[in-house]
């Protein structure tokens, strides 16, 4: 496996529909920077957004997830409670190729105020809006932006394709297009 370049991600970008929208260059002026990098792209951060709350559920379960645990805010400015959690969205779609698996890292922008972003590698032949996992580690309020950069997506290509993807297992998480909760 090979990490892939800028050169390569704009190459896929525009032949192949990888990520749309699609920022040619890291936009920096005023706001947390997203595009592509030198061996990756930052994607964004949309305006849907799903904050955690413990009000009627003492405890969390995955195999038996209430979404009544979330409650829905849109806006230019998520703020995350202390210790707290959110669901978000990316605003780019991605389609992987087959032959590509990606690992997302979250921006040191936000890590650095004790911000967490937690994303599942995109497989093989997945596409969609991707699902973030937004954690605050600090005992205060924290903010995150909308339609600015909230994490790091690198590239890496195998020089073989795999023999089964996500597409062909038909995932659950195929095609996802809002802030998808965990199913089961």
């Amino acid at each position: 496996m090979t990490i892939k370049s800028d050169g390569w991600i704009r190459r896929m970008a525009e032949e192949h529909r990888m990520i749309e929208p699609f920022a040619e260059n890291q936009v920096r002026d005023g706001v947390i920077s997203y595009g592509v990098s030198s061996y990756g792209y930052d994607m964004r951060v949309a305006d849907e957004f799903r904050i955690f709350h413990n009000a009627l559920f003492p405890l969390v379960d995955p195999k038996e997830f209430d979404e009544d645990s979330f409650m829905s805010f849109q806006g230019d400015v998520c703020i995350i409670p202390p210790n707290s959690f959110v669901l978000a969205r990316s605003v780019e779609y991605f389609r992987i190729p087959r032959s590509v698996l990606t690992i997302c890292v979250g921006k040191s922008t936000y890590a650095r105020i004790g911000l967490i972003v937690n994303v599942t590698p995109f497989e093989p032949e997945w596409e969609g809006h991707v699902t973030l996992e937004i954690s605050n580690t600090t005992p205060l309020p924290a903010k995150v932006y909308a339609n600015e950069g909230i994490s790091q997506v690198l590239f890496f290509e195998s020089d073989t394709v795999c023999e089964i993807s996500y597409a062909d297992r038909a995932g659950k998480y195929q095609g996802q297009t809002g802030v998808t909760p965990a199913k089961l």
